[in-house]
């Protein structure tokens, strides 16, 4: 019960064709949210569909591995039932297992895997059935279409590629969450400074730069990252393209 479609422009007209055939195929639905911007990568609207369609609403917090577990679990008191996954790691896939059989009363189930695109989808399936079914890749829009997983004699994934919410036009927001691949971000500068802005320790730590604001910040990393223009000036597009580069494959923790 898989909701992806990697489509920079969130307006298609088959995307909630596609979302209600997932959702009425598949039992349990699994939305899949970044452990580093949960809120930002939660699709509400979506969500309301699932409860109003009377299907099973499953978290599956992904790249677990990036940050603090007991802050996160501290944060997800309002998302339940939730369960941490790494697939990096191979951390949590047992007991997301075991969470889908409880669900399902331990008779055979089909599970839908929704999201944005690069959340980690499809990580988190190939965490689950214990191979590469599914392909992965850093870049936003890798997954094209559905496919059918069979991870066990009782448990059937549906994988899709990751969809936006209707109407949703935010390419900060994307760009940060890698919704946007860094190489396809128009305005790479902005969704940096909007990431320095909100964790400048975590970039000066990262980089080993100091700045007292934002702009100091991506100027000093283009200086330490030798991304310079003609003439010895900071190319702050290719810095930023850098920064989010390194933020969207967990590079950054």
């Amino acid at each position: 019960m898989f909701i992806n479609l990697c489509i920079h422009q969130p307006i298609m007209p088959s995307f909630w064709r596609h979302v209600n055939k997932v959702m009425d195929m598949a039992e349990i639905i699994i939305e899949v949210i970044d452990a580093r911007m949960i809120e930002e990568t939660r699709n509400e609207e979506i969500e309301k569909k699932i409860r109003a369609k009377g299907k099973i609403l499953l978290y599956g917090v992904t790249k677990c591995d990036l940050v603090d577990v007991s802050k996160l679990k501290k944060r997800l008191q309002s998302l339940k039932p939730a369960v941490f996954i790494s697939g990096k790691e191979k951390l949590g896939t047992t007991i997301l297992k075991k969470k889908i059989l409880e669900l399902s009363k331990g008779e055979s189930v089909v599970v839908g895997v929704v999201g944005y695109p690069n959340v980690g989808k499809s990580s988190l399936i190939n965490a689950l059935a214990g191979r590469g079914a599914a392909r992965t890749s850093s870049e936003s829009g890798f997954t094209k279409g559905m496919q059918k997983i069979k991870v066990d004699n009782k448990i059937m994934v549906l994988d899709t590629p990751g969809v936006y919410p209707h109407m949703e036009k935010d390419e900060i927001k994307h760009g940060r969450i890698g919704a946007i691949g860094y190489s396809k971000v128009k305005d790479p500068e902005s969704v940096a400074l909007n990431l320095i802005e909100e964790m400048p320790e975590k970039v000066k730590k990262y980089y080993g730069v100091e700045g007292e604001d934002a702009e100091e910040i991506l100027e000093a990393v283009a200086f330490r990252l030798k991304r310079l223009q003609k003439g010895g000036e900071p190319d702050l597009e290719a810095a930023s393209r850098s920064i989010l580069k390194d933020w969207q494959t967990g590079r950054m923790k």
